[in-house]
């Protein structure tokens, strides 16, 4: 019998352990999240972590910023208008649609704030909130059991097809109307499908700097992708367009972080 259940002298025993039990998870739960806080005190933002192991060369985060925050001049207009797809209307207006759907139905908190936005860039962010989810899905969702380095492979593909005008379905159809409408360059999607990659081979990591990375591919990009659909204002320098997307990365990083430490807590 359960020691739980016994009207033994055995059951204060087992109560006792179980007390013990619980704090000793307690203790163990509060150092992993103030091994966290730290770090993330250590690195007050991505210059600092870069120093640390992280490289911005490596990442071209500058080379993405650059290219998606230039100035659109009328020729540059000129040329996307010239290779911008054309899609049936209503078909274009029912992408959006499910987009709109799928983003209200998975990611209620996060929809009520995309109704603040302007109809295009509610579209936009739909689009882009629904790429990365089903490229999540790829390693979380319930067809996970036939995840492979190919099908992350296909994946990267159609990627490429999206922003060539080449979409395969739908909600990829949604997506390439959004990237020819915006300054959104692939990196920060190409960057995600990796970050799905080391989901596959690795599950733990022995240092923040390792963490950080990962949460850049997972999280991080998302900022990184939004930050040309919100706009950034015709006037600003250079430097405070870099500090726009630093404080972009560092929200989609902190989220996930933040995500991280739910996980642990309940795990």
């Amino acid at each position: 019998m359960c020691s739980t259940f016994s009207l033994s002298s055995k059951t204060c025993m087992g109560t006792c352990k179980v007390d013990i039990a619980r704090l000793q998870y307690t203790t163990m739960i509060k150092c992993k999240r103030n091994q966290f806080i730290s770090a993330v005190k250590l690195s007050k933002n991505f210059t600092e972590l870069s120093k640390n192991g992280v490289s911005n060369t490596d990442l071209r985060l500058r080379e993405i910023v650059e290219r998606q925050s230039q100035a659109i001049n009328s020729s540059a207009m000129d040329r996307i208008s010239n290779r911008r797809p054309e899609f049936n209307q209503r078909f274009l207006e029912e992408a959006y649609e499910r987009c709109r759907n799928i983003c209200a139905e998975y990611a209620k908190t996060f929809y009520l704030g995309t109704l603040l936005m302007t109809e295009e860039r509610q579209k936009a962010i739909w689009a882009i909130y629904v790429w990365c989810r089903r490229t999540d899905e790829l390693v979380d969702g319930p067809n996970a059991v036939h995840m492979s380095a190919a099908v992350l492979d296909r994946w990267e593909e159609r990627l490429e097809d999206i922003f060539n005008g080449h979409p395969y379905d739908m909600l990829d159809t949604a997506l390439t109307d959004t990237v020819y409408k915006f300054p959104i360059d692939i990196k920060p999607f190409k960057d995600m499908i990796e970050g799905m990659r080391m989901d596959t081979r690795k599950c733990r990591y022995e240092t923040f700097e390792e963490l950080y990375l990962y949460c850049y591919y997972v999280a991080g990009t998302v900022g990184l992708m939004s930050v040309p659909v919100m706009g950034v204002a015709s006037d600003q320098s250079l430097t405070s367009i870099h500090n726009i997307y630093d404080a972009a990365l560092n929200l989609g990083i902190g989220n996930q972080l933040t995500n991280i430490l739910r996980d642990v807590g309940e795990e």
